[in-house]
């Protein structure tokens, strides 16, 4: 997974879907979840270690997948290095634990809760893209406050912002998200209920693209999608006003 300043393929949605999945204890192969652009792992469930991650990546073929990195350890370094294409890793994670390959995305975590100082200073640090902690309300749906939250967070961190949020969000909802300055969203899916992304896909690809001055930050791309240059974009320019 690659995060850079570039300007979109024609054919890529304007919003990235990563599919979050959980693995069994047995530590059973995962399948690619259609519409999704990549798949997310926990390295903390049972089942998903270093030994047996090739053999449950293997169906993913060319899909991107990657690995959360809660806890540091001998164990969530060896992971890193099974091959995965990006990694989330949270505040407290240890530095040395973070690849550093250039080849693989780093996805650092962030609570809303942190005062604006942080939230600036996440601007400098080796992170291609922040997730959110911030979630839906109790009852899955996106309240006004929550994207008041998530304006806020986009008026600070110039990288791309991802949040989680449930499979069943609406078009309404995923086009606030993405006028709020959302870059992509990170969906909790059930495997063996045979649930897929695929209308939530079509949705993010009908979504008009961002004026100059709300994209102002850099896109979500994935390496994999298509094989053209891209060419990165200007940067923005803000108007001076005369006095």
């Amino acid at each position: 997974m690659g995060f850079r300043t570039s300007r979109q393929a024609e054919a890529t949605p304007t919003i990235l879907i990563i599919a979050r999945l959980a693995t069994n204890t047995a530590g059973s192969p995962v399948k690619s979840i259609a519409g999704a652009d990549a798949i997310l792992l926990h390295a903390g469930e049972p089942g998903l270690t270093a030994k047996n991650l090739p053999k449950i990546v293997k169906p993913l073929k060319d899909m991107p997948w990657g690995v959360y990195l809660e806890e540091s350890g001998d164990e969530a370094a060896a992971l890193v290095e099974a091959g995965c294409d990006f990694v989330v890793f949270s505040p407290t994670s240890r530095i040395p634990a973070v690849p550093r390959d250039e080849k693989v995305g780093k996805i650092l975590q962030v609570e809303s809760s942190m005062d604006d100082g942080l939230l600036r200073a996440v601007n400098d640090l080796p992170a291609d893209a922040v997730l959110l902690t911030d979630t839906f309300d109790d009852n899955g749906s996106l309240v006004w406050h929550q994207l008041m939250i998530f304006r806020h967070l986009a008026n600070f961190i110039s990288k791309p912002l991802i949040v989680p949020v449930p499979a069943t969000i609406s078009e309404v909802e995923l086009k606030a998200l993405w006028d709020a300055g959302i870059d992509g969203v990170l969906v909790e899916m059930d495997i063996t209920g045979g649930e897929d992304l695929t209308e939530l896909h079509q949705i993010a690809g009908k979504l008009p693209p961002r004026s100059v001055r709300k994209r102002g930050k850099m896109d979500v791309l994935l390496p994999r999608m298509s094989g053209e240059t891209r060419t990165e974009a200007p940067p923005d320019e803000e108007e001076e006003e005369e006095e």
